[in-house]
């Protein structure tokens, strides 16, 4: 008998195939198993030390060979992996006589249980350290580490959900759509199956009942998961399978009526942006400029930072590129710059509010940015995270331009700033919306929860009337820019609404871009303009998205 299971469609796709599992997880050890016979604690300890080194190093290797998103996430978990406190309190369990399989996993169980009790992004990084647990068991008992299975054939894979270092490693020749029971429409998983272009649903309850080798339809379009597909299901498929092929981006993007649209791209790396810029993207941004300062211990000199920007800026002479200065805290915590210890990160000194706690990294950053923005053509523009009120918006524009950089502005993540918006161009020269934060913060929902997927959306009519304030400051400000950098942009339904809401440019992945491109041009500012109103007078996010997509066709054509 066929079931149904729903959940949250975070990357487009029909698709048909057969179910494979994440493999079980590695067992746990003995509590307190002792040493090995004729081993001393010295020799456990070093074996330890070795396995983690192995484990952190695999890890970074993987991350060099990946780009964007997923480069991002590999750098974070070998940083977990280097862990200094979890491999010293793993390391006093083995002087003790326990020997290092039982040891690092107490040591992690007790570290993860600690993150746990955070709650928020700090839970979310619990998980993280369980998995390089996993990976280092795994080393020491000489077995191949947790990952997504293998398969001679193409398949659906299932999981709970996947651990940011096996998300970033999905292969999409082998791999036909993606489906978990747990995370959040802003979780790794999804971010990173958007940018693969990957069938994907998240949070659907209850597909932990599917097994290896059940037949299934994965809807990424609507959130559906269909087991036994009928015809119905299989006309689906076959029509998706068949849509039209996307004309390429022609680097131009604009409406039917010839209104403007510049299509930029989202970048973490000098190689992410010549892919970006080869992918026809009109400049960057964002910059998350994180990408320089992850798996490090302590700060990257400033000839460092000035290599790695100017790598991106030469792939976009005489072109923007929008950097934001570093968003330490909350999800990316740095050892020398923020504190492990707040009870609530997400909303505690993150981003420009590091500069309170540790002055000085910020200044030198923006320095390296005027050194490598003078070696270089492209147009440089910099932003601050995690601004909330105009003064910070004031100060942080001074120290830009003290640095010599002379475009300073804001992200737009936090409610207050949104509210605010005209009174923050009275101190800057323009605004980026990141939709990720700003769907958490004005829904109260941790974008990391599955539970709370539905509200962490952002075609919530409430965010979609902050991003139509932030528009109306701007245009009170004298029609300073607006853009958004948040993965709302790369849907390219909501990027019709968000042109129509006052947004001058968008900013996505180099994926999207064909996309969002092709559906922008099928419609004209007035038609923008009247489908952003149906969208901010909808009930809910689901009303909003399906008001908007009945009225546009070609999603369909290109099997969006």
């Amino acid at each position: 008998m066929s079931q149904k299971f729903t959940g949250v469609g975070v990357s487009a796709g029909r698709v048909i195939g057969s179910v494979r599992r994440m493999p079980d997880p590695i067992l746990p050890p003995a509590d307190g198993a002792p040493l090995p016979a004729g081993s001393s604690a010295e020799a456990e300890s070093l074996r330890l030390a070795e396995a983690t080194q192995a484990v952190a190093a695999q890890l970074k290797e993987r991350a060099a060979q990946a780009t964007g998103d997923a480069q991002a996430v590999l750098k974070a978990t070998a940083l977990m992996a280097s862990d200094r406190t979890l491999l010293k309190s793993a390391t006093r369990l083995v002087a003790s006589g326990t020997c290092a399989e039982s040891a690092i996993w107490e040591a992690a169980d007790a570290v993860a249980t600690q993150l746990s009790a955070l709650g928020g992004y700090m839970a979310e990084r619990a998980g993280d350290v369980l998995d390089v647990r996993s990976r280092i068991v795994a080393e020491l008992r000489g077995v191949p580490a947790p990952g997504i299975p293998d398969s001679d054939q193409p398949f659906i894979l299932a999981a709970v959900d996947l651990a940011p270092a096996d998300t970033a490693t999905l292969d999409p020749a082998k791999v036909l759509a993606l489906v978990t029971s747990d995370g959040g429409p802003q979780s790794h998983t999804a971010i990173i199956a958007r940018s693969l272009g990957l069938p994907a649903i998240v949070a659907a309850a209850g597909t932990t009942a599917l097994a290896d080798g059940d037949h299934v339809f994965v809807d990424g379009i609507d959130g559906l998961v269909i087991t036994g597909p009928g015809e119905a299901e299989e006309h689906l498929a076959a029509t998706y399978a068949n849509r039209e092929a996307l004309p390429e981006f022609s680097g131009t993007g604009q409406l039917r009526d010839g209104h403007r649209v510049p299509l930029l791209s989202n970048v973490g790396s000098g190689d992410d942006a010549q892919l970006a810029a080869a992918a026809g993207a009109e400049g960057v941004g964002l910059l998350r400029t994180e990408f320089c300062f992850l798996g490090k211990d302590k700060e990257p000199s400033h000839d460092e930072q000035v290599a790695a920007y100017g790598a991106v800026f030469a792939a976009f002479p005489g072109r923007k590129v929008v950097v934001r200065t570093l968003d330490a805290g909350a999800d990316k915590p740095l050892p020398f710059l923020t504190d492990a210890s707040e009870p609530n990160p997400a909303l505690g000194v993150r981003g420009y509010r590091t500069d309170l706690s540790s002055p000085g990294v910020l200044e030198r950053q923006l320095q390296a940015i005027a050194q490598a923005a003078g070696e270089h053509q492209a147009e440089i523009w910099v932003m601050a995270p995690m601004i909330s009120t105009a003064s910070e918006a004031q100060e942080f524009a001074q120290l830009a331009k003290a640095a010599g950089l002379a475009t300073a502005g804001t992200m737009i993540e936090v409610p207050s700033a949104a509210v605010l918006a005209g009174q923050i161009l009275q101190r800057c020269d323009f605004l980026s919306i990141g939709t990720n934060d700003l769907t958490q913060y004005t829904m109260a929902a941790d974008r990391q929860l599955g539970a709370l997927a539905e509200l962490n959306d952002p075609w919530q009519p409430a965010v979609l009337h902050l991003v139509a304030a932030t528009a109306a400051g701007a245009q009170a400000a004298g029609g300073k820019p607006v853009g958004v950098c948040g993965e709302a942009a790369a849907d390219p339904a909501l990027a019709v609404v968000l042109v129509g809401l006052g947004v001058d440019t968008l900013s996505m992945n180099k994926r999207a871009l064909a996309p969002v491109a092709a559906v922008l041009r099928t419609v004209d500012l007035p038609t923008a303009q009247r489908l952003s109103q149906l969208a901010l007078d909808a009930e809910s996010a689901e009303a909003a998205r399906t008001a908007v997509r009945a009225q546009l066709g070609e999603l369909d054509r290109f099997g969006l």
